[in-house]
């Protein structure tokens, strides 16, 4: 059994770079005519021009080697869809017609059964730790640029840690203390999910390079996913251009449950520890621990992506399902 196929939602993230953080949730019933002016190569082409910057029809053209009046017909409907927005301004010979972006972010929504009612959600930043212990290979980056100094664990103090979109080490652990929500309602919570986009980390990238990746919550040791390697093969979606190639770019989105029955990750039962054993409504926050043990059977350190880094537009998210 999957047990985060709750989940009230299921999202497909279009990055659509902007002048601001933007985005724009698409209903696939209701805004149909959004969905139609993406689903052509030449107007996908077009949105990825214009996230390196902004450009008029003629430039638009001439990028593509299609003729202007196509491009037009092109900016005329993803115009009219909302995706783009245009300004006319002089230009040496009569006006021109600038494009615009208009969304960072295009999220397809699709329903399901399950309301918020039924469960609650944190976000945490994966920057916004309490506590750590860290061995070189070490480092922390935003989207714009590394954090205090490579491999030198007092940079975990900075107080720029907060921007992190990326942090790494050999061995150790990052510990963050989420809300416990779940003490204000009323109903028993019937499931802890736990989802993180990870990998190993070695010097350069290695795809076959195994780690154990412990979780704890509430200092109790509930399993561990051994990732298969460091990806670096392409950049990663959310990846920003000034980061090497040569550096960690992606990870996998792993998802933990853990119920009554026991831990999960990604529906495979990993150990016997069920939700119980957690004693959430013990304490006012929930304690959530990554760590690469220093006599794990494969200490291949771990990198942890966040927004603005790897395939996944999302933090460390924490959600207590009722």
């Amino acid at each position: 059994m999957n047990y985060l196929a709750s989940y009230r939602h299921f999202s497909i993230y279009c990055s659509i770079m902007s002048e601001e953080e933007r985005f724009l949730v698409v209903d696939p019933v209701t805004d149909i005519d959004k969905l139609k002016a993406i689903a052509s190569e030449p107007r996908v082409q077009i949105i990825s021009l214009l996230r390196k910057r902004v450009r008029n029809i003629n430039e638009i053209a001439e990028d593509m080697g299609l003729p202007q009046s196509t491009i037009a017909s092109h900016i005329a409907i993803l115009e009219k869809a909302g995706l783009i927005r245009t300004e006319t301004v002089k230009a040496k010979k009569g006006n021109q017609k600038i494009c615009h972006p208009a969304f960072e972010e295009l999220i397809i929504q699709f329903p399901s059964e399950q309301t918020e009612s039924d469960f609650l959600e944190v976000e945490m930043p994966i920057g916004l730790f309490t506590d750590y212990h860290a061995s070189a290979p070490c480092g922390l980056c935003s989207t714009d640029s590394i954090i205090g100094f490579l491999d030198t664990t007092e940079s975990f103090l900075n107080p720029n840690r907060m921007k992190a979109g990326l942090l790494w080490f050999g061995t150790g652990f990052v510990e963050y203390k989420f809300p416990n929500n779940a003490l204000y309602d009323n109903r028993p919570v019937k499931r802890l999910e736990l989802s993180a986009e990870l990998s190993s980390e070695t010097p350069g990238t290695n795809p076959s390079w195994m780690s154990d990746i412990t979780l704890w919550i509430n200092g109790v040791e509930t399993g561990t996913w051994i990732s298969p390697g460091d990806f670096g093969d392409k950049r990663g979606k959310y990846t920003p251009e000034w980061w090497k190639l040569e550096g960690s770019q992606y990870g996998l989105l792993k998802n933990w449950g853990i119920t009554d029955e026991g831990t999960f990750v990604d529906g495979v039962k990993v150990s016997p520890v069920t939700i119980d054993e957690l004693m959430l409504a013990d304490h006012h926050s929930v304690r959530v621990r990554f760590g690469v043990k220093d006599d794990a059977e494969h200490c291949g350190g771990m990198n942890i992506f966040g927004r603005g880094f790897g395939n996944y537009p999302q933090d460390i998210i924490l959600r207590f399902c009722f």
